[in-house]
């Protein structure tokens, strides 16, 4: 049964997911453009966009043949490895282990190798190359956030509806700033999808085996904060571990 609650987790959980690799693909287009042209830039994005419309047209409609529950347990499966993959790095960024995410030294990095290609004669087709590496890339991230999110039926439509309104809100504010968005906090949202997704997996796990949540999908909240309160402490552990051994080291 579709109710407000379940709309939400999903419109929220794709929104979210959609649009930290929406950042990062867009900061690579845009790299390509400034040092290149926007040629190549919006080829390589135009042919990526191609191939992931193929990839959905043609893997969509098996979705339908299998079963929920396995589907769910599948996909529920495959969503916890994702969200935790994102939850550690998120962990680790917080806690001092690894350095933050930063999309401007990013983009100063893609920046620098593709004007050193630029005498190449091929730096067209590279600088497409690049862009559309990044838009695949991130878009089968974005189109398998959206499978994840959307398994129930009747949800797929509102997880495409939150994905699609990442991806346009990327675009408009990066079409305006003509810049990387490094104002975003991504590391703090890329925490907050691994708990997202990490939650929806374990909601997924259980009910592909036949678990009768109690709430329903309000039962996503409390496995959320489990979760969130774990990392909290994770990383309240992590960095008096860093401070106490690795900073004076350095």
């Amino acid at each position: 049964m579709t109710t407000i609650a379940s709309i939400l987790s999903t419109v929220t959980a794709a929104f979210l997911g959609s649009f930290v690799e929406v950042v990062e693909a867009f900061t690579i287009i845009l790299a390509v453009g400034v040092t290149q042209s926007w040629r190549p830039a919006f080829i390589g994005m135009g042919l990526a966009l191609v191939v992931l419309a193929a990839l959905v047209l043609v893997f969509g409609p098996l979705l339908g043949l299998i079963p929920i529950d396995i589907m769910q347990f599948v996909i529920g499966t495959l969503l916890i490895l994702f969200g935790l993959r994102w939850l550690r790095k998120a962990i680790l960024r917080a806690s001092g282990f690894i350095d933050l995410h930063d999309e401007e030294r990013a983009f100063a990095e893609e920046t620098d190798s593709l004007r050193r290609q630029a005498d190449n004669r091929r730096a067209n087709f590279l600088a497409g190359i690049a862009a559309f590496k990044a838009v695949l890339l991130e878009g089968v991230e974005v189109v398998f956030i959206v499978i994840a999110t959307g398994a129930r039926p009747g949800m797929l439509g509102y997880a495409s509806l939150g994905a699609l309104a990442a991806c346009l809100l990327v675009l408009l504010t990066g079409l305006l700033v003509h810049k990387p968005l490094s104002t975003v906090p991504e590391n703090t949202l890329k925490l907050v999808v691994g708990l997202m997704l990490s939650a929806f997996g374990i909601f997924w796990v259980g009910e592909g085996i036949g678990t009768v949540w109690p709430g329903a999908d309000l039962s996503l909240l409390p496995i959320f904060g489990v979760l969130a309160l774990f990392s909290l402490v994770a990383v309240k552990m992590l960095r008096r571990y860093y401070n106490a051994h690795m900073e004076p080291s350095q």
